[in-house]
């Protein structure tokens, strides 16, 4: 029951406030405009979405950890809110400047590594991974104390904290990257959000408190979803982006280190990402340089409908990220090779019915 209510009010709360700042962004001319081969609205759409989304989950997060005793106990510290918190605020106020003023990407990236650096700072942080063939592998290596307060350590764990920032930049550049479709950041993000509520609350994980921040995060990217699938009225924005990939990598810190589950809940958008960088690299491209050249693109490309292409990905993404469910650490390493195989041919089978839709040589 504390589960339904805190997505029922994350969710109702996330609808009032997308309304609220659909109004703000279209009073002061927050919009993108459909300039440009990536654009397939038609009119300019108001951004900002990601105001919402933060405010809706920073509230009722803050309300569970101060309020009840249902998420500040075990493992989950106060600091560790707090750092969720400020980090989230730093991706708002960053995604707000670039909707506004279109920022360099000099300037744009420093919002995502000062909110990484926050996780870090607050005591998140990935010490271990599990080894797939047996054991442990610590990164836990290397420390270095800081200063102390009231008899607690701070310190610089090395690896441990140079892996966390690389993991959470990824997750957030690679939502960035592929919000290009109405409703498919928002929609993987309640998806990946439900998978991780699902491994938290099964007997032998046992994390209630992280199910509880997992949940509320679905109700605040579903509540924004309804005004955001196709056609959309309101769009993320890049605070929304990023803040959709902070949220799911740091869940899946704080879930025990969960980077395998992760991987298999983000591993379609993963390999997209990875593979449109390896192929502007060959062609000497920039990587920030943005084409239509990601398999949701390609979807459409081929004649799926806006809506059949979100659908399509949602039902990959449950599909590879379900397995997450009842796989061991070995097990998913073997599904996260079925899925790049998956991807690979998916790929070809794309471009070869692109090629024989425009009358180009297969070969």
């Amino acid at each position: 029951m504390n589960y339904f209510l805190a997505f029922v009010i994350t969710f109702i709360l996330s609808a009032i406030l997308t309304l609220l700042v659909r109004k703000i962004a279209l009073y002061f001319k927050i919009v993108d405009e459909p300039v440009g081969e990536r654009k397939i609205h038609k009119t300019p759409m108001p951004l900002l979405g990601g105001l919402a989304v933060f405010f809706s989950f920073a509230s009722v997060l803050i309300y569970y950890s101060y309020f009840t005793n249902l998420i500040i106990h075990d493992f989950i510290q106060p600091k560790f809110i707090i750092g969720i918190i400020i980090s989230g605020l730093i991706i708002i106020i960053g995604g707000v400047l670039e909707d506004k003023f279109t920022l360099k990407p000099k300037f744009q990236i420093v919002f995502p590594i000062l909110a990484a650096i926050v996780i870090v700072a607050s005591g998140i942080g990935i010490s271990h991974i599990r080894n797939p063939f047996g054991g442990i592998i610590s990164f836990n290596n290397w420390q270095f104390i800081l200063f102390w307060f009231q008899g607690i350590p701070y310190k610089i764990t090395l690896f441990a904290d140079l892996f966390t920032l690389i993991w959470l930049m990824g997750m957030m550049y690679t939502t960035k990257l592929l919000d290009g479709l109405d409703g498919l950041v928002s929609g993987i993000t309640v998806i990946g959000s439900l998978i991780i509520f699902a491994v938290a609350i099964n007997k032998e994980v046992a994390q209630f408190n992280t199910a509880l921040i997992a949940i509320i995060l679905a109700g605040a990217f579903a509540g924004f979803l309804i005004f955001n699938f196709h056609p959309a009225k309101i769009f993320l924005g890049e605070g929304g982006s990023l803040l959709a990939g902070l949220m799911l990598g740091v869940l899946a810190i704080i879930s025990g280190s969960k980077v395998a589950t992760a991987l298999l809940i983000m591993g379609v958008p993963i390999l997209d990402v990875v593979w449109v960088i390896l192929r502007r690299l060959m062609n000497y491209r920039k990587i920030s340089l943005a084409d239509r050249k990601h398999l949701h693109f390609r979807l459409l490309d081929v004649g799926l409908s806006h809506r059949q292409s979100v659908i399509f990905l949602y039902c990959l993404t449950a599909l590879f990220g379900s397995f997450a469910l009842f796989l061991q650490t070995f097990g998913k390493l073997l599904a996260l090779v079925a899925l790049a195989v998956f991807m690979l041919i998916l790929a070809v089978i794309l471009v070869i019915i692109y090629r024989k839709k425009n009358n180009q040589p297969i070969v």
